[in-house]
């Protein structure tokens, strides 16, 4: 039977490939409404009740699309609900963070330089915090300020900048930075589950009853699909950032995290400008590309603890630490890694360390044992091209180590 970190492996490329792929879908279909919605037109074709129309051209055939703002005359049985990519991008983001970050959560979730809690506490305050989220998020939506757009805006963006703070006093700077992208799908996916579809569904319903349905409902629809739209760039950002150290691994990656919510929102106005036919405003191009070399500006800063071998072991790597075979396995990983994966790399062409993996201590060595084990050991994707000729034996020795600590 293959060794179950190969299964566990496999498991969480799987549900990554599903996140991935929903979240393709989901991002394409709001993209699309949102775009559609605001390159409507009224003509004076457009049947009653109708709000406005648009013609498109693809896949070799025209298409002709009329939106109601509440419901035609007449509806049909079959309606296409556009909600299980939403649903599932979510569940297997979710699982996602299950998996890597809640069950290896003393090494990826908590930093014990940052805040020394058990696995428990930190997994309940990431959970606490996305579903604090929402509330907030619905609550304001709810409140006099959920009438004016931009003091809406406004507000949420203060939230946003807190959380981002706030998430770099509690976890890991990796951790930090995708609870943001988390923290934001889920209030996207609630909008979703919590408003859009059900008003959609008393809409409908109202209609097959033979009420008059009130346009209350497809407003506040609207209202929520658009903040979503607005969203989606940076959580798509957040998505990416455990690839880039340069993110989340500085002291300033707070602000970091901030600032791409105002990138990704004045990108959005681009594009919703242009399809809504009001201009080309190109002054937010300049803005985003200002906004981003800030942002590279911020990366220089000092890293954080614990990314210049100043480490403190977590609970996971502790039984590395005691194993027999941990000496051997070290000064190879040492010995094979370390011109890379050090504070100052010594390799040719290679200025920070890959990922911001520090390797040239033995706390570092058993903090990061699984990935060493799975990138040097079961798989020889490590030393990349095997540039520092690393042999078998030592691969053998290394997933030995991992199988000692591990207790398998």
């Amino acid at each position: 039977m293959p060794d179950y970190v190969i299964a566990y492996e496999w498991l969480m490329f799987a549900v990554r490939w599903l996140h991935v792929i929903t979240a393709i879908a989901w991002i394409g279909s709001s993209f699309y409404f949102i775009a559609l919605d605001l390159g409507l037109r009224k003509t004076p074709s457009l049947p009653p009740l109708a709000h406005g129309e648009e013609w498109q051209v693809h896949g070799g055939g025209f298409y002709h699309i009329q939106k109601y703002l509440v419901a035609p005359e007449f509806l049909p049985e079959h309606l296409t609900w556009f909600k299980w990519e939403s649903y599932w991008t979510w569940f297997s983001g979710l699982m996602l963070m299950a998996l890597v970050y809640y069950v290896g959560a003393d090494i990826y979730l908590i930093d014990r330089n940052v805040l020394d809690v058990p696995a428990w506490q930190a997994i309940g305050l990431s959970l606490g915090s996305i579903v604090l989220g929402w509330v907030l998020y619905d609550s304001l939506c709810k409140s006099p300020i959920g009438n004016s757009t931009s003091g809406l805006m406004l507000v949420l963006f203060a939230i946003l900048v807190a959380m981002s703070w706030g998430y770099t006093q509690l976890f890991t700077g990796r951790a930090a930075m995708l609870h943001m992208g988390a923290f934001t799908a889920t209030i996207m996916a609630a909008n979703v589950a919590m408003i859009i579809i059900p008003n959609q569904k008393i809409v409908v319903g109202d209609l097959k009853a033979g009420r008059v349905p009130d346009a209350k409902y497809g407003k506040i629809a609207k209202q929520r699909s658009l903040h979503n739209n607005y969203l989606t760039l940076p959580v798509i950002f957040f998505m990416l950032s455990s690839h880039y150290p340069l993110a989340f691994a500085t002291q300033w990656n707070w602000i970091i995290a901030s600032l791409i919510f105002l990138v990704g929102v004045v990108i959005r106005h681009y594009f919703n400008t242009r399809h809504a036919r009001k201009g080309n405003p190109h002054w937010t191009w300049l803005a985003a590309v200002v906004l981003f070399i800030i942002i590279a500006w911020l990366s220089t800063a000092p890293k954080l603890p614990g990314s210049a071998g100043e480490e403190v072991a977590s609970r996971a790597a502790e039984p590395f630490l005691a194993a027999s075979h941990f000496s051997a396995a070290s000064l190879t990983v040492q010995t094979r890694c370390a011109m890379c994966h050090t504070a100052e790399p010594a390799w040719p062409g290679i200025y920070e360390a890959p990922k911001n993996v520090i390797l040239d201590n033995d706390i570092a060595v058993a903090n990061h044992a699984r990935e060493i084990a799975m990138q040097a050991g079961y798989a020889h994707a490590m030393p990349p091209g095997n540039v520092s000729e690393m042999t078998d034996e030592e691969r053998t020795l290394i997933v030995e180590w991992f199988r000692e600590g591990s207790g398998l």
